[in-house]
Order: structure tokens, then sequence, then C-alpha cells
């Protein structure tokens, strides 16, 4: 399949590896968690065996997390593995109750529902093993998941897309993953705008799997598009995350259909480079996925120094960027 923006999208996918610049630190909480005030760790996690794992290692912003996480805690004085199982929950499972048996210091999930591992995770709370989320889930007995307010950003994204760009009518599709927590949130959101939004009309919802969201995003948006021809036929596409925004904005561009709105969330640096390129990608929500990172350190690092934390969800700050403010 041809692919365009090839200069553009080669040197951005080269950035989308690093932490999002620019977004501010970690601030907000929920109301279960008082918000993470460092990323000093107090000297806690000196020699701590850390499984950082996830099965969506391929994922341009779960790397992205990953990376930062073995960086932040190896600067710690911690040891890290971590272990991706390639969009696979059973071999997830199978993974913790291996680290659980081999007894690590502690786990850390990363853009995960835990839900879909409880007894594994259970398994380990029983064997006294914490375990920490960065932009996953939270179930009781973990310690803490640091994420962004999904919801929030959801609508955001949404009020942005609805008011802003579309003037209250048209036609959306949207792109979605609703196995993933935070997604889950984002689209909840999206849901409940679009309801209360009489003159928009919602063509179609699509599920992008998570192996390769951008290439999948680009298939379903060219079928859409061969499917309403017409000019004005679809208005915008909402994407509850970047990657399948990037693809959708390649299969317009490749379709000369520039006249559809795009939008994602996440801020990674594909996507911020491309909203800057005046492409159909017109908005995103940059999380601030170092802030997280600096949450789970500061947050491990206290209970290893026997600090009592309390358990629940902690949020680092998430930005609108738009052409105005992108660069």
């Amino acid at each position: 399949m041809k692919r365009i923006l090839t200069g553009v999208l080669a040197a951005a996918l080269a950035l989308s590896l690093c932490a999002c610049g620019g977004t501010p630190a970690a601030s907000s909480t929920s109301s279960a968690a008082p918000a993470a005030s460092s990323a000093s760790s107090g000297g806690g996690l000196a020699g701590k065996q850390i499984s950082v794992m996830t099965p969506y290692l391929s994922s341009v912003t779960t790397h992205q997390m990953a990376d930062a996480l073995q960086a932040s805690l190896e600067g710690e004085g911690a040891s890290v593995t971590v272990i991706d199982t390639a969009n696979d929950f059973a071999a997830l499972a199978s993974r913790i109750e291996d680290v659980t048996a081999a007894q690590t210091d502690a786990i850390v999930l990363v853009s995960a529902d835990p839900s879909q591992v409880e007894n594994q995770l259970r398994e380990a709370f029983d064997a006294g093993i914490p375990v920490f989320g960065c932009d996953s889930g939270y179930i009781d007995g973990m310690q803490i998941n640091a994420t962004s307010d999904n919801r929030q950003m959801g609508e955001l994204i949404t009020n942005y897309l609805f008011d802003d760009l579309m003037g209250g009518k048209g036609t959306v599709v949207a792109l979605t993953h609703r196995p993933h927590p935070g997604v889950v949130k984002r689209c909840e959101a999206f849901d409940e705008l679009l309801a209360a939004q009489p003159d928009i009309q919602l063509i179609t919802e699509q599920h992008v799997p998570a192996e390769q969201p951008i290439n999948d995003a680009q298939d379903i948006v060219q079928n859409l598009l061969t499917a309403n021809p017409e000019k004005g036929s679809i208005t915008a596409i909402w994407c509850g995350w970047d990657e399948p925004a990037i693809g959708a904005a390649q299969a317009c561009q490749e379709a000369g259909r520039d006249e559809i709105m795009i939008v994602g969330v996440d801020g990674n640096e594909q996507a911020v480079s491309l909203i800057q390129a005046d492409t159909p990608l017109k908005a995103t929500v940059a999380q601030n996925f170092q802030g997280m990172v600096d949450i789970v350190t500061e947050q491990m690092g206290r209970y290893f120094a026997g600090e009592t934390i309390q358990p629940g969800e902690l949020y680092a700050a998430a930005t609108l960027v738009t052409k105005e403010n992108a660069g």
C-alpha cells in the first residue's frame, strides 16, 4: 500500500520514542490519592529487582513509558527487567506468575487493564509483592496507578472537535480500542457528549487492534472513504489515541480528502508534527508520560523506604495541542 508523508513521519517517528517535551509536571490527582510532589525516591529503590510488564510495547507511547521507567528506576539504583508479551494477555498472565514465583521486588504494569490479569495480580499481592500501574487501570490491592484523567481528556478533545472544529454539526467516525482502560474512559466521554449533539451523526465506530494501529487505521479509513466518496460526507474522525489518528490522516491525504478533520489523544511527537504540518490531523491532548513515570518512581521509593502511601490513582496533567500551540 502506498504511504505518503514519508519524510515528515520518518523524522517524527524517531522523536516519538522520546518523552513528550513541553508538557506540564504532574500536578492534579484523583480523589483517591494525594499528588506526588517529587520524583525523588529517597534511596528506597537501591538494589531492588523491578519487573516492568506490558502487552503493548509495540505502541510508541507504551514503549516511551517503559524506556522512561527503566531509566528512572535504574537511576535510583534498582535493577529493571522490561517484559513484553506482544499483545497477548494470556502470556502476560503467565509472566506475572513467573516473576511472582521468582520473588521480584515489585511489578509495574504499563498500559494494561489489571482486571484482565486480576487472578495473577492477586497471587502477587498475596506474596507481598507491590504492584504499581503506569497509564493502566487500578484494582484493589495495587499501590497506585499513575495516569492522566482520561475522562477529562476525552471531554477536552471531544468538545474541541464538536464545538470548535465542527461547529456543532456534521458527521463523525470514531476509531476506538475499548479494551484499554484509559481509552474506555475517553470513549465514555465521547459517547455522552455525542448524545447531547442532535446535529452531529455518528457514521460508525470501528475497533482498531493494538498490534499495528497506524496501518490498521489507515486501512479502515480507506474503506470508509470508498464507501463515502463525496467530499463532505464525513466531517470528522475522532480517535481514542494518536496512532489511529496518524493512520487516518495518511488515508485522508492519500485520497485527497483534506476537508476531514481528525483528532487524537496522547501528544506523541509524530502526531504533533502532523498537526504542525497542517494535515487533516488537527488536535491531540498531550499526556505527560514523564510525569507518570516520576509519580511511579517516587511512590515506589516511598513504599520501599517504609513510608505509608495512599492507594489509588494519581494524575499527571494533560494539555490540548493544536496548530496554534504545537510548537
